[in-house]
């Protein structure tokens, strides 16, 4: 039997697996590292943390495996998008890792649209000036740590850096350059019109190679420490989202997947590179070739349940917690709520918004709460599910995976609310899957990464619209979309009184 290991460079643990030819997870190892969060909106990483708990977590698994290291054939990475690595000449980190969720960069945001043009940006790069991106990063180094930028010879992305230090190759590849705002998204390569514009230089962008391009193979350095063998060979991988979509085999015209962690996200699959979604939602190249896939994100989705759990329940379980919920009717006994208490990304780029409960009665108890956050959250999502389709999408079939996965009752809601049949799958590994399926394709097991899924990837149970929730959805979603706007203003009063 052969195995490969997928990588997946998460914001607070490195989680690795070990793959047969079958699919079989045989053993899964997880390492955590801090974040770095200096002053309000900044959060950074030790990229050495990185390595140092991939090497761990590798050496761990190498102990743990019984057979013949060589049968290892491959290693590929998913990893946390959009983080800026600096190195200099001699290839050495000069600073820590600015990531995804720093905030800092406003200023550089509104910069990058007055420099570049709000409509220039999105026919090239696809995508709005965010500030979670790399290229306001690199604007903000440049501008407050002029001396280091002056140092930094080249720019990397979190798991290109860490294949980087596994193989000595420097390497970036499409699905993770895609949320730099430097690539061009349609023609696949760095836009010299943006780098110009900035005047940065050319060699600053890595060079760019396919998500299942053989890169290297393990360093002597690292196979010392792992134990792996030195003719294992490496493949570039791919974003965190781009791999979730191969790990669930999100592989094909209109297939969609929604998945709730912290954040929630809903992504369909695209063959084309010239739609047009004006900015609303994220548009990046897919991990398999000459594709794309489009994104909105939630950005409290998971977080608002655990927020609220931990909150007014703290020692109870999930499934504890929401016992009972079941029992409420669709629309919670008309309690709305919006998963707003961070801010907002699609389809409201709103930093200042925050979250509310709408229709508060005094006969609503715990769980009519809890309800209207699992609707709340799946009404954020269903919003990206209805700008693909005014975009002309035909979405009825969708794959959960994630916290929406686990409980039934939500993945009914979802089917309800989504109108759609909901697939949850058998074996849910998401972007560690897709990484490890990408190393499968590259040691030619299967002849394209959609044999590869049917064989690795198979549903468990599907849940179908139950069309009175339907009707009764589409009319709460309609007022949900009215909260937004009718408390905007609220909210831009209340900054001043937040500490």
């Amino acid at each position: 039997m052969k195995y490969v290991i997928g990588i997946d460079l998460g914001t607070s643990a490195v989680k690795i697996l070990l793959v047969n030819q079958n699919g079989d997870v045989c053993y899964e190892v997880s390492k955590s590292y801090p974040l770095i969060l200096e002053k309000s909106g900044y959060s950074e990483q030790n990229p050495e943390e990185w390595v140092e708990k991939t090497s761990e977590g590798l050496t761990e698994l190498v102990k743990q495996f019984h057979g013949n290291v060589n049968d290892i054939e491959g290693v590929s990475f998913s990893g946390q998008m959009h983080g800026l690595v600096l190195l200099d000449k001699d290839y050495k980190v000069l600073r820590n890792a600015i990531l995804w969720n720093d905030t800092r960069t406003t200023e550089q945001c509104q910069q990058i649209y007055h420099v570049v043009g709000k409509k220039r940006l999105l026919e090239i790069t696809k995508n709005p000036a965010l500030e979670g991106f790399t290229l306001p990063k690199i604007l903000w180094v440049k501008e407050n740590e002029p001396e280091t930028y002056k140092l930094a010879s080249v720019f990397m992305l979190p798991k290109d850096y860490l294949r980087f230090r596994m193989t000595g190759n420097i390497h970036s590849e499409f699905s993770d350059a895609a949320g730099t705002l430097l690539l061009n998204i349609s023609e696949r390569k760095w836009s010299t019109e943006i780098v110009n514009l900035f005047d940065i230089s050319p060699n600053f962008c890595p060079p760019l190679v396919e998500s299942r391009a053989c890169v290297g193979t393990i360093s002597a350095e690292f196979t010392k420490s792992t134990g792996l063998s030195d003719t294992t060979k490496v493949f570039a991988g791919g974003a965190d989202n781009a791999c979730g979509a191969i790990g669930s085999g999100i592989l094909t015209e209109g297939n969609t997947l929604c998945s709730v962690g912290t954040s929630g996200v809903v992504l369909s699959y695209e063959e084309q590179n010239d739609l047009d979604f004006e900015g609303k939602v994220h548009y990046f190249n897919h991990g398999e070739e000459n594709a794309y896939y489009t994104m909105g994100v939630t950005l409290a989705a998971g977080y608002s349940l655990s927020w609220f759990k931990d909150t007014f329940g703290k020692q109870e379980s999930f499934d504890q917690f929401l016992e009972g919920v079941d029992t409420i009717p669709a629309g919670a006994n008309g309690l709305l709520f919006t998963p707003y208490i961070v801010g907002e990304r699609t389809p409201h780029a709103n930093s200042n918004i925050r979250g509310s409960f709408i229709g508060i009665d005094a006969s609503h108890e715990r769980k009519h709460f809890a309800r209207s956050i699992l609707e709340g959250i799946t009404f954020s999502l269903n919003e990206s599910i209805e700008i693909f389709r005014k975009n002309g999408k035909t979405i009825d079939s969708i794959v959960s995976i994630g916290g929406g996965a686990k409980n039934e009752i939500w993945l009914q809601m979802q089917a309800d609310i989504f109108n759609a049949k909901i697939e949850k799958l058998t074996s849910e590994q998401g972007p560690g899957m897709g990484a490890a399926m990408i190393a499968a394709y590259g040691c030619g097991w299967f002849p394209s990464l959609k044999e590869c899924a049917q064989e690795f990837i198979q549903p468990s149970k599907t849940y179908y619209p139950i069309q009175e929730n339907v009707e009764t959805y589409k009319k709460l979603f309609s007022i949900y979309q009215q909260v937004y706007t009718q408390t905007k203003v609220l909210n831009d009063q209340l900054i001043e009184f937040r500490k």
